[in-house]
């Protein structure tokens, strides 16, 4: 679950259990372009408070009229549509040919988001499934639903914990990679066991643990929503947490390095427990092909690719995909304060 639901679900709770008549709307289908993606939601309140978004805004403004002017007081869940005729698309923001489906529901003691809450903190996967026709909804943790749908007069929704980002090292690469995926809503644990560099640390919003790297993702248990990244150049630290890692189910798992240092290291991991399969699953060189050089730049690749495998989209500009030599230039010239060895900021983007 992003933080923007859990807020937008806190919200509504609070309010509700303030006296507030409330309804959580959530994006249940769209044609076409469309502002925001099937599952969005906002809450909104008896006075036009909001919380959350469903479109760009000018959806949420007629709701806010609406709701203040009675119209939309009701005790069990509809449906509106949004942008039906091209005259509509227009007063309401929507992009050309755009049309979405919100489901509203007026939120009860039977719409259990307390319950669901409390679920998703102790990091349980959940899904919510709301009775069109009595507003009672049932939670499920052994449900297969990966998507927000409405099937058999149900709204059938799936949440679960934040996804998070377990970066292996301190240094300078690792705080702008922290940095983009905080703003994207990751989790972020930072470990590294030099003290030298956890003390350095001063982003605020990041979990730090000075555990070895194979201990923290043990305890951590990773999962489907799980990304980790080794950062180090240093092989006792690296290749450490990439034999956990490749055995998990984490969605996402990259080692900086060059070509050449990421075939070692591939090398070595099959010296270890872990089959082709697995050790396949590693990103090495991490991040999309950007011609990045700069530590910024590397991070935006990384955190691109990471971007387009959690959305299921297929790419094509990896390191993987190059075929063309490694310069000479960049072979093993110069140090570098992550690596403790011989690596340039030219060689982690090739």
């Amino acid at each position: 679950m992003e933080s923007i639901d859990f807020d937008v679900l806190n919200t509504a709770l609070a309010w509700h259990e303030q006296g507030h008549r409330v309804l959580l709307g959530t994006v249940t289908h769209t044609w076409g372009s469309a502002p925001r993606p099937v599952g969005s939601m906002m809450a909104i309140r008896g006075d036009g408070h909001v919380r959350g978004s469903v479109s760009g805004g000018c959806v949420e403004d007629d709701l806010i009229r609406r709701i203040q002017g009675g119209e939309l007081e009701r005790t069990l869940p509809f449906a509106l549509t949004y942008g039906l005729t091209a005259d509509e698309a227009h007063r309401f923001g929507l992009p050309c040919g755009g049309t979405l489906e919100i489901m509203m529901e007026p939120v009860s003691a039977q719409s259990r988001i307390a319950e669901l809450l409390a679920a998703v903190r102790q990091g349980l996967r959940v899904t919510r499934t709301l009775d069109l026709d009595t507003g009672a909804a049932t939670l499920a943790t052994d449900s297969e639903a990966r998507q927000t749908v409405v099937q058999d007069r149900k709204l059938i929704a799936p949440y679960g914990p934040r996804y998070r980002l377990v970066i292996i090292g301190a240094a300078q690469m690792s705080r702008y990679v922290a940095q983009f995926a905080l703003a994207l809503d990751y989790q972020v644990i930072v470990c590294d066991p030099r003290e030298e560099y956890l003390h350095e640390w001063d982003i605020p919003g990041v979990e730090l643990s000075g555990e070895m790297p194979d201990d923290l993702l043990l305890r951590l248990q990773l999962d489907a929503n799980s990304a980790v990244v080794t950062l180090t150049h240093d092989p006792k630290l690296d290749d450490m947490a990439l034999i956990e890692a490749l055995k998990s189910p984490a969605f996402y798992i990259g080692a900086i390095g060059s070509r050449t240092n990421n075939i070692k290291r591939r090398e070595r991991l099959a010296l270890f427990d872990i089959s082709s399969a697995e050790i396949d699953k590693l990103h090495g060189p991490v991040g999309l092909f950007l011609g990045a050089r700069t530590p910024p730049e590397i991070a935006i690749a990384v955190l691109a690719e990471m971007t387009a495998i959690r959305n299921g989209v297929s790419i094509s500009q990896t390191h993987a995909a190059r075929t063309d030599p490694l310069p000479d230039a960049n072979a093993n010239s110069g140090g570098n304060e992550n690596s403790g060895g011989s690596c340039s900021v030219g060689e982690f983007s090739k």
